[in-house]
């Protein structure tokens, strides 16, 4: 019962409720995709100053950078992996200049990628409360083991890249000089 002496607000219906303007909130910010960035970088500092202030917490940091690593790989690859694209009808990479051209469809999407990242970093700052969490380790093998178990698995994820000639990223829309030929065209047709 609240305050009112109304029982409704802790049935699950309200938690539906909650939810649901949650999720619509969330996908209002879906086009904002500067703002959610900026918003992502604001809380990520927030972490690391108080991180930095209280000089502790080095295992959840190590383990939110892990996580951060498993969520930069799904963001690189596809959703189909060309190695295992004959056990799936999904669509695929083209591999040679002659195949069709496809998307690059992400394993993981851009949004989910900010969401769990966000959603991480929020987690971690809260844990950094509670100083059951705060276990005392010499934090630069940490930060060594990491750096090196981050080259490791970009190197092996930049191969897979360069194998099957596929680039996670576009830089806009691919223009192909369409007004020259457009113009010499229509000078063609003059008299």
């Amino acid at each position: 019962m609240d305050i009112n002496g109304d029982a409704s607000s802790s049935t699950p219906s309200s938690a539906v409720t909650k939810f649901q303007s949650f999720q619509h909130f969330l996908d209002k910010t879906t086009p904002f995709l500067l703002y959610r960035w900026i918003a992502f970088f604001f809380i990520a500092l927030l972490y690391v100053v108080r991180v930095y202030l209280v000089e502790g917490f080095y295992v959840i940091s190590y383990a939110l950078g892990i996580y951060i690593l498993n969520l930069l790989i799904g963001f690189l690859s596809p959703q189909v992996d060309p190695e295992f694209q004959d056990l799936s009808d999904g669509p695929t990479l083209p591999i040679r200049e002659t195949d069709e051209f496809r998307p690059f469809v992400r394993r993981v999407p851009e949004f989910k990628f900010w969401y769990s990242i966000t959603k991480a970093f929020c987690i971690a700052f809260v844990l950094t409360f509670f100083s059951a969490f705060d276990v005392p380790v010499f934090w630069p093998i940490l930060l060594f083991y990491w750096v090196v178990l981050f080259a490791l698995t970009m190197r092996r994820q930049i191969r897979h890249m360069l194998k099957y000639k596929y680039v996670p990223f576009s830089f806009g829309k691919q223009r192909y000089g369409g007004k020259k030929a457009a113009s010499s065209e229509s000078e063609d047709l003059l008299p």
